[in-house]
């Protein structure tokens, strides 16, 4: 890696108000932005030296970045919003400052319970199903030779990974509140539970779901971008007073990491960062399991298998506040909160827009369009235009 050929230096029109940041993240291969702009060190040119921190778990995310041990994260969309409304802690105002990559997760299930699936002709069509269709009904089969309660794993309570996994079992008609016992484990620790019997299926983020087939203790059976094609997941996040202090510490280093973004995007750039993420300060596992899932090509026997994606021209990492209320209609649909009317608001002050616009022109990326939509498993469509307020109550499963 030659940073000299990777970034060229901008003026700095006002200094950073702290030049020292100290970012944590989780053992996942979508930290590589991150990881990418601490080795190339694209924070230089913008007045920053960063520090990265390596979590244990989420919650351990969570709890420095709102003791101020760190300064931003690398961490779950959906538990940004889990604390600023107060879910599972204390409540604190947080800021999205931008989205760090889109799919890349997916649904692991036990050799037992894939097989399960296999045999009653699911394998391979997860996202053909919906509630009542042969997919679903194939799970739900399949679960029902466990002969008891299965149990599924997510990552954490109102983080991305549970509202995927929430989302592709109701859209196959299994209620994961009723029919599926649920658990939180950090995602390093996903593999061990596996192929120790304690769960049934996970979803987690790679390379966990590419090491539990490489060690024959499960079967992949879905992609998250099959539940929701293109959808956010990990964010760089802080709190909102920390944007308040230092507002041009913020705008650099969402520079930065939009830097890291880029060149990630660069030819070989993901073999490269691959190896880097391997090593025991990073990820701590085989490279070839990292990379296997890290290439950036579309699945052609499944197109709704899409792959991570962390650039693609600034269309990744605008946050989209609409984005952000989908989360909050999960949060109402599964009980976490009382319905109400102001999702959008509220993402809207999440979401740090303006400042994310501002660094982007700084470094010379495009702002992407906003009228968006996509179409879901359950052929839903969420976008820039839908209406926040009555789409948690719209579902047949629900709480």
């Amino acid at each position: 890696m030659n940073p000299a050929t990777s970034v060229t230096a901008p003026t700095l029109a006002r200094p950073p108000e702290k030049t020292h940041l100290r970012l944590g993240f989780v053992a996942l291969a979508d930290a590589a932005p991150l990881v990418a702009a601490k080795l190339l060190e694209f924070g230089h040119a913008h007045g920053l030296t960063l520090e990265l921190c390596r979590q244990p778990s989420w919650a351990a995310v969570r709890d420095k970045l709102l003791s101020g041990d760190l300064d931003a994260a690398h961490t779950l969309y959906g538990l940004v919003y889990g604390v600023q409304l107060g879910l599972g802690g204390p409540r604190t105002d947080m800021a999205v400052l931008m989205v760090l990559n889109r799919n890349g997760q997916a649904i692991t299930l036990s050799n037992r319970l894939a097989d399960a699936l296999a045999e009653r002709g699911a394998a391979g069509d997860s996202a053909g199903g919906s509630a009542g269709g042969s997919a679903g009904a194939s799970l739900r089969a399949a679960l029902a030779t466990l002969g008891r309660k299965p149990v599924f794993a997510q990552t954490f309570p109102t983080g991305t990974h549970a509202m995927w996994l929430y989302y592709w079992l109701a859209a196959h008609g299994v209620d994961p509140l009723r029919d599926v016992e649920s658990v939180a484990i950090p995602p390093p620790q996903m593999v061990a539970a596996l192929a120790g019997d304690r769960l049934d299926g996970l979803c987690v983020g790679e390379p966990w779901n590419a090491m539990a087939e490489a060690h024959g203790v499960g079967r992949t059976v879905a992609y998250t971008s099959e539940v929701w094609p293109e959808h956010p997941e990990k964010v760089l996040a802080c709190r909102r007073d920390f944007v308040d202090a230092h507002p041009h510490a913020t705008r650099a280093l969402v520079q930065t990491v939009l830097e890291a973004c880029r060149w990630l995007d660069g030819a070989g750039h993901r073999e490269e960062i691959a190896h880097w993420l391997a090593r025991p300060d990073y990820i701590d596992i085989d490279a070839k399991l990292i990379a296997a899932r890290l290439g950036d090509q579309t699945d052609a026997e499944n197109p709704r298998r899409l792959p991570m994606r962390f650039f693609d021209g600034g269309a990744v990492n605008y946050p989209h506040p609409f984005e952000g209320a989908w989360f909050l209609t999960q949060f109402e649909r599964w009980g976490m909160i009382d319905a109400r009317g102001d999702y959008d608001e509220i993402a809207a002050r999440i979401n740090q827009t303006q400042l994310y616009r501002e660094a982007a022109a700084r470094v010379n990326v495009a702002v992407p369009r906003e009228d968006i939509e996509r179409r879901l498993i359950d052929g839903e469509t969420w976008g820039s235009g839908s209406q926040s307020a009555a789409y948690a109550r719209r579902f047949a499963i629900r709480r």
